[in-house]
């Protein structure tokens, strides 16, 4: 594990067989450029780099440059809380770690015996299609729920709504499809930034979702409601048979 902060960081580097990075995605490449220059004499024969960063590609490209033994990982147990006062011991069990290709000679059977010691289960997929998917489960539900916030509560400084009555009467719902935009805003910026392209794209694809939506609703008199509930049975049925 690398600390930035660490008095002696290439002592630190010197008895590591594997280095995690466990930073925002910008700073994981700054790290990475680290690794490739001022602590490259520090990094023992035979190591591998890894990290637990959200977004990948743009890691294995920074970990290209630099020349380095890598093995992209990210586990899939992201909460909106940080820090070490939120830390939980059961939070990788069972729960899924993405092992990307390996770049410059890393050895991913190192990243997925941490994965087993902590519990998760490797799945193994390449840089590329990680980052598509985590845009759709991931980082379309952050910048989601930051919008929800947005259209409902306006930012600071607005003209006076009824955000403060509303907010008094806000239960279960609120709570849990806002619960992202709770999160680390230094994070979540640096993945919205770093993986914009696949995010842009489910952006617009849900966009497309709510204009429709819109549709369904902004017709003269009581909107249809068998219409409205196929709608509603179909997003469920998805939900509950991802499969089918």
């Amino acid at each position: 594990m690398i600390d930035a902060a660490y008095i002696n960081a290439d002592a630190l580097i010197a008895t590591c067989d594997l280095v995690v990075l466990a930073a925002p995605p910008l700073a994981c490449v700054a790290l990475l450029g680290r690794l490739g220059g001022e602590w490259r004499a520090a990094l023992r024969a035979g190591a591998t780099v890894t990290d637990v960063a959200s977004t990948k590609h743009v890691l294995e490209q920074a970990a290209r440059r630099a020349g380095l033994p890598w093995v992209g990982g990210h586990p899939m147990a992201g909460r909106e809380a940080s820090g070490f006062g939120a830390a939980e011991a059961t939070l990788f069990q069972a729960r899924p770690w993405v092992i990307t290709g390996a770049v410059g000679g890393g050895d991913p059977a190192r990243v997925r015996a941490l994965a087993a010691a902590c519990g998760a289960m490797p799945v193994d997929l390449d840089a590329a299609a990680h980052d598509e998917l985590v845009a759709a489960i991931s980082h379309l539900p952050l910048l989601s729920s930051v919008a929800l916030v947005e259209a409902v509560a306006g930012s600071p400084g607005d003209a006076p709504n009824d955000w403060a009555t509303a907010s008094a009467l806000a239960a279960g719902g609120w709570r849990d499809t806002t619960r992202l935009a709770r999160g680390d805003t230094a994070m979540g910026a640096e993945i919205a930034a770093t993986n914009a392209g696949p995010v842009l794209a489910r952006l617009r694809a849900y966009r497309g979702a709510i204009d429709e939506w819109i549709a369904l609703l902004d017709v003269p008199g009581v909107p249809d409601v068998a219409l409205i509930r196929e709608r509603l049975d179909a997003a469920k049925a998805r939900l509950e048979h991802p499969n089918g």
